[in-house]
């Protein structure tokens, strides 16, 4: 379907009913990352979803019959306005690319065969004294954190290359996205590996999966 942004939408599938004009600058502003999963021949398809759903996550990755779901949840979802308030306007469009770059990292892990795995080398501790019914939640927990923290750096792996100049303001953003109502080692705390990145995600002239890929074996190597 056209959705009216004046940008190449050939060839990348988007579903929606009717797409708001919240959504198109939503659209456009994380096209750069979009049109990089082209160039890189990723099978991306873009999903709007048309019905409210207060409290979802504003972009969100699915991984279905070997394609990736770059979704978009705004109707009615006061998360998108949250996310970027108290940013400054020149950062808001730079944050959007490094959401979408982050959700990227996700649909590159479902391609490789990698997603929940460990790097070589590695290899998983069981925790002592967890009760048996709970040891399948807490590995998916710490597998999901996993995932999370290298879909962070690849965002701001993305943001170091393509907005050198915004690292610093949105790698203290993120930080603080991440520590708003942390529980350290759940699902989403991130910020071991966000520590690390301080200074940068990794090699400038790597692609964007490949620069952080040091520091998230740092951090891996001292998760809790």
């Amino acid at each position: 379907m056209s959705l009216g942004l004046g940008l190449n939408l050939a060839g990348l599938p988007v579903a929606a009913a009717e797409v708001t004009a919240l959504e198109t600058s939503w659209l456009k502003a994380v096209w750069p990352v979009v049109a990089f999963a082209r160039e890189s021949r990723l099978p991306l398809d873009i999903v709007v979803q048309p019905q409210p759903a207060a409290g979802a996550a504003p972009i969100a990755m699915a991984f279905v019959e070997g394609r990736c779901k770059l979704v978009f949840t705004l109707r009615g979802n006061p998360e998108a306005q949250a996310t970027l308030a108290g940013l400054a306007p020149e950062l808001q469009n730079p944050a959007l690319e490094l959401m979408a770059a982050h959700e990227l990292a996700h649909c590159r892990r479902h391609l490789d065969g990698a997603w929940y795995g460990l790097p070589a080398g590695l290899s998983w501790q069981e925790p002592q004294g967890l009760a048996p019914e709970l040891q399948a939640d807490y590995r998916e927990m710490k597998a999901v954190r996993r995932e999370e923290g290298y879909a962070d750096l690849v965002g701001l792996a993305w943001t170091q290359q393509h907005h050198p100049a915004a690292y610093a303001a949105l790698h203290a953003w993120l930080m603080a996205e991440r520590s708003i109502d942390r529980m350290p080692g759940t699902h989403h705390d991130t910020v071991a590996w966000l520590r690390l990145a301080s200074q940068g995600a990794g090699p400038a002239d790597r692609s964007i999966f490949a620069a952080p890929v040091a520091i998230w074996e740092d951090g891996l190597s001292a998760e809790p």
